[in-house]
């Protein structure tokens, strides 16, 4: 069975329609809580952030997970009404505190604090990490910078490559999800509280990267398959190599996926997120390469009269 992706391309920008504005509304609102469209983390805003765990080797030392009731009572008796509390850890026996700089007298107090509260405390799994709002401001610009050049290095490469509509239709298909991506974590941090971190910028990349192999791909075939079939019309010859590449984008997204959804189940909360990040995006990236950009590609080229064009050679 064949599919006929220029033929339902109403359906797919459809869905695409509607999971973007989900994207955006969500983005929205996180701007209103946030200031920005992803709740942000201590890398991007500076801060310090305080990670205790209970030490459950004790009978009955974690019978019930941690009261942040308790946990915020702490807090607004020191001074630090407006910091974050999370549960984290298994079955809610760690905190996450992110507040304000502390300094060393300040951090060491507010540990001893929660210590009381808490019980004895896993010792390796303690962490503080403290940075500062330069910094801070420093490292989310130079990740939106980083984003910028990557979409401009790929616009370039595609440009000289293909032709410059082939670049730009790949372009929308990576902002596309890029736009899903974000809005999934925003909707994330509206309501488990994830932050975003310097990871999750890594994460946006890396899916920039492997959405756009997987459009040259399916790019590629659609020209090899003008320049053999130049009688044919567009709808035709870019259902076909939809078709024939559609095995390897799936085996493809599948088995990179794999070790990705180990480390979601097993691995560390940073990791974790990072790791589902992928996910959400290379699902995304696959079916924007098979639905979105093929079929934009046939609906921007469908008033040629000529595939000539198409089949232009590759610039070395």
């Amino acid at each position: 069975m064949k599919l006929n992706v220029v033929k339902q391309r109403l359906i797919w920008w459809l869905l695409s329609g509607l999971l973007i504005l989900v994207s955006l509304a969500a983005m929205a609102l996180s701007w209103s809580q946030f200031d920005r469209p992803v709740r942000p983390g201590l890398d991007f805003i500076g801060g310090t952030r305080l990670q205790l765990e209970r030490n459950c080797d004790e009978a009955g030392a974690c019978d019930s997970p941690i009261n942040i009731a308790d946990v915020r009572e702490i807090l607004d008796g020191q001074g630090l009404e407006g910091g974050s509390v999370q549960l984290v850890g298994d079955a809610g026996q760690g905190i996450a505190i992110r507040t304000r700089t502390l300094d060393v007298e300040e951090q060491t107090t507010l540990r001893s604090a929660l210590t009381d509260i808490l019980g004895q405390v896993d010792p390796t799994a303690a962490q503080i990490d403290v940075v500062g709002p330069t910094l801070g401001k420093q490292l989310l610009i130079a990740g939106l910078l980083s984003l910028l050049v990557s979409f401009a290095g790929i616009t370039v490469y595609l440009s000289f490559r293909f032709k410059f509509d082939y670049a730009l239709l790949a372009l929308v298909a990576l902002l596309h999800d890029v736009v899903i991506t974000v809005g999934v974590f925003s909707i994330l941090g509206l309501t488990i509280g994830y932050e975003a971190d310097s990871l999750f910028i890594v994460a946006l990349l890396t899916i920039v990267g492997f959405s756009v192999n997987d459009t040259v791909v399916i790019y590629d075939r659609i020209r090899e398959n003008f320049t053999l079939m130049p009688d044919q019309g567009v709808d035709k010859i870019v259902n076909d190599a939809v078709n024939q590449t559609l095995g390897r984008s799936i085996n493809t997204t599948l088995t990179t996926m794999l070790p990705l959804v180990a480390i979601v189940i097993f691995g560390g909360d940073s990791l974790k997120f990072f790791a589902l990040a992928l996910i959400v995006g290379f699902l995304v990236g696959a079916y924007s390469s098979i639905f979105i950009a093929s079929t934009l590609l046939a609906w921007w080229r469908s008033g040629s009269n000529s595939n000539t064009d198409m089949a232009a050679p590759v610039v070395e």
